[in-house]
């Protein structure tokens, strides 16, 4: 089903709590190339937000055009995390820092509270599709729209300083290494998706 992002949340929403388990917690996995809204719809439909960038390799560690490969990311650790967290337990997980690029602590994570179980739990980021991580999810979510408006939003983080790239190396980053990685498996998550979500606005 395609839908447009003004009404995503509540259909994700929707879903979520349909396809529930009793006294479980609803997962919903969103997806999507860099800058396609994946964060902003995440932050709409939950209070408990993860994202597969707190599973990224250490960059130091291995070549630039490996640092999005969803083999270099610690997706098994993820989905470990996410089990727990359906089942109502905290779960203990790293904190990865785009300032400097390596992974810098760890933080401990609550699942959403029983009065509200019809807020779902969500993990966002470009490989939140990806089998391992998927297998956990009850709602999966592919977010899209065109590299030109992508670009935008990133270019606009950048100048702000909220990632630590710079807009050159940001620049460098999304045509090198982000688009290449992800359009790779962009179908593969598009077939396992649920809802693909259109986003051309400024959102």
């Amino acid at each position: 089903m395609q839908i447009d992002f003004h009404d995503a949340p509540a259909t994700i929403l929707e879903l979520a709590d349909t396809r529930r388990d009793e006294g479980a917690v609803a997962i919903v996995a969103i997806t999507g190339p860099v800058g396609s809204g994946k964060t902003t719809l995440a932050r709409r439909i939950a209070e408990v937000v993860l994202s597969t960038d707190d599973y990224l390799p250490d960059y130091h560690t291995i070549p630039d055009h490996e640092r999005d490969l969803p083999e270099r990311a610690h997706l098994d650790e993820l989905a470990s995390h996410l089990a727990e967290l359906k089942r109502g337990n905290p779960a203990i997980v790293p904190v990865w820092s785009f300032e400097r690029h390596t992974r810098v602590g760890v933080r401990e994570v609550h699942p959403p509270q029983p009065s509200r179980p019809h807020r779902p739990l969500v993990i966002e980021g470009i490989h939140a599709l990806h089998a391992t991580v998927a297998a956990v999810a009850d709602v999966c979510v592919y977010v899209d729209a065109p590299a030109d408006v992508r670009w935008a939003r990133w270019e606009a983080i950048e100048r702000a300083g909220e990632r630590g790239f710079g807009v050159e190396r940001a620049r460098h980053h999304f045509d090198t290494v982000a688009e290449p990685t992800f359009r790779e498996r962009a179908d593969a998550y598009r077939r396992v998706a649920d809802l693909i979500v259109r986003n051309d606005g400024g959102s």
